[in-house]
């Protein structure tokens, strides 16, 4: 499979007896081999700060830049600066394709280190992770068009012609194993190229009342979130324009997320998918989710719909972190289902979605999460009991509601969590 940078890291970490890593010019962690060694001067904080957070300081680059890396040809020898963290000498392979460099590969060096018959034939296995590194950026950029028409085309005809273009432009590995990434919001436009996916684009994120052909379909796919037209037509049914939702979170209609695609070698191990998402996050301010791997392309759209829920889920709820995979966001799957169904739009909850009801909506929930307990509910909002009843009151006169009854409690509950989701 085109991009499979692992089995080249581990190639030369066989040839040159030390475990490598591969970054790309950002100094971002592709890949990196195994560490058995039990010499606590190998994971010195630089080495463990890149393997950890999959990248490496604006510092750090610097330092190491400052040796000429970036102008070097063969490989170039750091030695050991305990003051800035490295414990140990390096061994860098610059990584290059038709003169500019694309990435590096890093070792520890070692008494008495690798011979030049051994680093000649490891820099030849990085002229070949050039070559990839070069071509997936090219096949990304080139890509979007194609991407894009397979997240944004409607059932029938226009999908399959979409799926088939996709399929011919990515080759042989088409029907290998991808995993989707949805990165929202996103202002401007798509990279023109982001290490490790396949094919990346910007996907319209409808405002209210607008439709791009999917999203009244979205919920009935078996497996399936709603797609971003589901989620902003959900919003605008549940009279929460204004973006208030049930906890005056700010809205996301309109505006555009970024969708990329990344390809797996396993469906268990989501490390690329994760890393992706890291690296396009690095911004700050957005959210990002990843839906379940597909093998092949036609489920692509489907995996796109669980990606733009789990990043909407990653937005309401912090404690799935800023980067949220489908299969971890719990009931926020169906709920990101519903939503596509307007339950936040029911008549009944309606009225407390407005802005002008901002706190009895965020007290009726916190009451709900508490699972009806009015001692705890009280006590996370800091006020006192009767305040409480007193707001659950108004709760039921506005709503019609009777939260004594587990119906009238479970529709509530989903109609409050569904407008966090979409509000």
């Amino acid at each position: 499979m085109k991009g499979d940078y692992q089995d080249l890291v581990d190639e030369i970490s066989a040839l040159l007896g030390a475990p490598a890593t591969l970054e790309n010019r950002d100094f971002r962690l592709i890949a990196f081999g195994a560490h058995d060694s039990d010499d606590d001067l190998a994971m010195d904080p630089v080495r463990t700060r890149s393997i950890l957070t999959r990248q490496s300081t604006a510092a750090v680059r610097s330092w190491f830049e400052g040796f000429g890396i970036a102008r070097a040809t063969g490989p170039v020898r750091i030695p050991a600066a305990p003051d800035a963290g490295v414990f140990r000498g390096r061994i860098c392979l610059p990584v290059r394709y038709r003169g500019i460099v694309q990435g590096y590969v890093w070792l520890l060096d070692q008494e008495p280190g690798p011979g030049p018959d051994a680093l000649a034939a490891a820099m030849e296995v990085a002229e070949r992770i050039g070559i990839l590194l070069a071509e997936e950026a090219k096949a990304g950029a080139d890509l979007s068009r194609e991407f894009r028409a397979v997240l944004t085309a409607g059932r029938g005809w226009q999908h399959d012609m979409a799926v088939a273009a996709l399929r011919l432009a990515l080759g042989p590995g088409a029907d290998g194993l991808h995993a989707v990434v949805c990165v929202t919001p996103w202002a401007g436009e798509a990279p023109a190229s982001v290490p490790g996916t396949a094919a990346v684009c910007t996907v319209p994120w409808p405002g209210a009342g607008e439709e791009d052909g999917r999203s009244g379909e979205a919920g009935g796919r078996s497996g399936s979130g709603p797609g971003p037209g589901a989620g902003a037509g959900s919003a605008s049914a549940s009279g929460s324009g204004s973006g208030s939702g049930s906890g005056g979170r700010p809205g996301r209609r309109g505006g555009q997320a970024l969708a990329a695609l990344v390809r797996l070698r396993s469906a268990e191990v989501l490390v690329p998918a994760e890393g992706v998402a890291t690296r396009l996050l690095a911004g700050g301010g957005a959210t990002a989710g990843i839906g379940e791997p597909r093998r092949g392309l036609g489920a692509l759209a489907d995996a796109w719909s669980q990606a733009s829920a789990a990043a909407q889920a990653a937005a309401a709820q912090p404690r799935f972190g800023p980067v949220a995979r489908w299969s971890a966001i719990g009931p926020y799957r169906m709920l990101a289902a519903l939503a596509a169904a307007g339950p936040a739009g029911d008549p009944a909850t309606r009225v407390l979605l407005e802005p002008a009801h901002r706190e009895l909506a965020r007290t009726a929930e916190l009451f709900l999460d508490c699972a009806g307990q009015a001692g705890r509910a009280a006590a996370a909002l800091g006020i006192h009991r009767q305040t409480l009843y007193y707001r659950l009151a108004r709760v039921e006169q506005l709503t019609g509601l009777d939260l004594d009854e587990g119906e009238d409690r479970l529709l509530l509950h989903m109609a409050l969590k569904a407008a966090r989701l979409y509000g």
